[in-house]
């Protein structure tokens, strides 16, 4: 008997196991079309879906011999069904079948992704909130900059996660195609309703057009997609590392009890899930770069591409499956000190509030050339001194001259620059 596939982990969606169940699936599918098209008796159709079955080692012991994958499957398979064997791959490519397959393997994966990026969301959405209103410094070139709050940061995430999702979902929908039309896609040897009846069973849709293979700029779409959503995890992965800096130090990576950071220094408590999702962001990204050119096949089809995609299709899906693993992790546990952020905030001594002075000289009638370079010399005394921004300006005539003591005194404790983070969330639905 056929054993039916069902959805596994992500490593089981690559195995030799699930690849032939799904090889047998279309072979028997395709059977069953042909024996409703009357081109083969019903009852070989009957007898093929109740005796078709395989061995993983005695495939990969006939491949020894034959050199051809497909070639051994079907070699086994007639060692199980017997005479009826003859109808099985009649008509059909090796492609119709690999490419077929690939495709339920690569939506399989997908929907394994997806799966673990709504989780991620959830969990993005959560600590979103948490810290809405927890204000930290916001940073330009990695110089301190306005003041924003670290709900704002995972609000983008959020967001951008979102994102993810809408870009996950439209991979899938292009990958989800399959092929049944024979070696150069003629359908010469058998009826586009074979593959229609196939694509329908296993969840596809037909190819409009195909040569001997599935036009590989969907591969190159899927395998994109896949290293955008690892540039997104490296993004939060370049923030966190950033953050757990030891002259930063705003929030860092859980460190659980027995957890050694250094074998020379026992003091370290280094991002190393950071790290990691930094370094496969790269692998992503040179996988879709090989998906890409595997794109320009000779004519109707040469075999350049499928080397690869036995390495990218497999690599890349594990491997984000395995980062957004991570990064679930790594958000739901991230250690946030709101303290060493408020501490960040005071190292400027003011400064992040130049821009607000600039607008109240605006509006006191100053160009804002003139009000730039106020402002701008009297940021540069507390860059060189450490004397409060408040008190230069004090100091300053070009100041005191339109605003008084009291106006400063409102801009500098003034909670205002935040004034539409609720507006922000609620347009992120949070």
């Amino acid at each position: 008997m056929i054993e039916r596939y069902t959805r596994p982990d992500m490593g089981a969606i690559w195995s030799d196991h699930n690849k032939y169940s799904i090889w047998l699936e279309i072979e028997v599918l395709a059977c069953e079309a042909q024996a409703e098209l009357g081109v083969i008796p019903k009852e070989a159709a009957e007898e093929i879906r109740a005796k078709a079955a395989f061995d993983v080692q005695r495939i990969l012991e006939i491949e020894e011999v034959t050199k051809h994958d497909v070639i051994a499957f079907t070699t086994n398979v007639a060692e199980y069904v017997g005479p009826a064997s003859r109808f099985v791959h009649l008509g059909m490519t090796s492609s119709d079948v690999l490419d077929t397959c690939l495709a339920v393997q690569l939506k399989q994966a997908g929907e394994l992704i997806l799966a673990d990026l709504e989780s991620f969301k959830d969990i993005l959405a959560r600590r979103a909130v948490e810290f809405k209103t927890t204000v930290c410094i916001g940073r330009s070139h990695g110089i301190h900059a306005e003041p924003t709050t670290f709900g704002l940061k995972l609000a983008l995430w959020y967001e951008e996660c979102k994102r993810s999702i809408e870009r996950m979902k439209r991979a899938i929908d292009v990958i989800s195609f399959g092929q049944i039309s024979g070696a150069v896609g003629t359908f010469e040897h058998l009826s586009p309703e074979v593959e229609a009846y196939v694509c329908r069973k296993l969840g596809l849709n037909p190819a409009p057009v195909s040569t001997q293979v599935i036009q590989r700029d969907r591969h190159a779409e899927f395998l994109s997609t896949l290293a955008i959503v690892g540039a997104f995890l490296e993004k939060i992965g370049v923030e966190i590392r950033h953050l757990q800096r030891t002259e930063v130090r705003e929030a860092e990576e859980y460190f659980s009890a027995g957890q050694k950071g250094s074998s020379a220094m026992p003091h370290k408590r280094n991002p190393i899930i950071s790290e990691r999702l930094c370094g496969l962001a790269r692998l992503l990204r040179g996988n879709a770069m090989a998906a890409i050119e595997n794109n320009a096949l000779w004519h109707e089809r040469d075999i350049s591409h499928s080397s690869v995609e036995r390495v990218i299709c497999p690599d890349s899906t594990i491997a984000l499956d395995y980062m957004l693993h991570l990064a679930c992790g790594l958000i739901d546990k991230l250690v946030v000190y709101p303290e060493a952020m408020l501490r960040n905030l005071r190292l400027t001594h003011g400064l992040p509030y130049s821009q607000t002075v600039l607008l109240a000289l605006v509006k006191r009638e100053v160009s804002r050339e003139d009000a730039y370079r106020i402002v701008q010399r009297n940021a540069m005394k507390t860059w060189d001194t450490g004397t409060p921004l408040r008190e230069t300006l004090a100091e300053d005539p070009e100041i005191t001259e339109r605003l008084t003591s009291h106006e400063l005194d409102d801009i500098f404790g003034s909670v205002s620059m935040l004034r539409n983070v609720d507006t922000i969330f609620a347009r992120c639905g949070l």
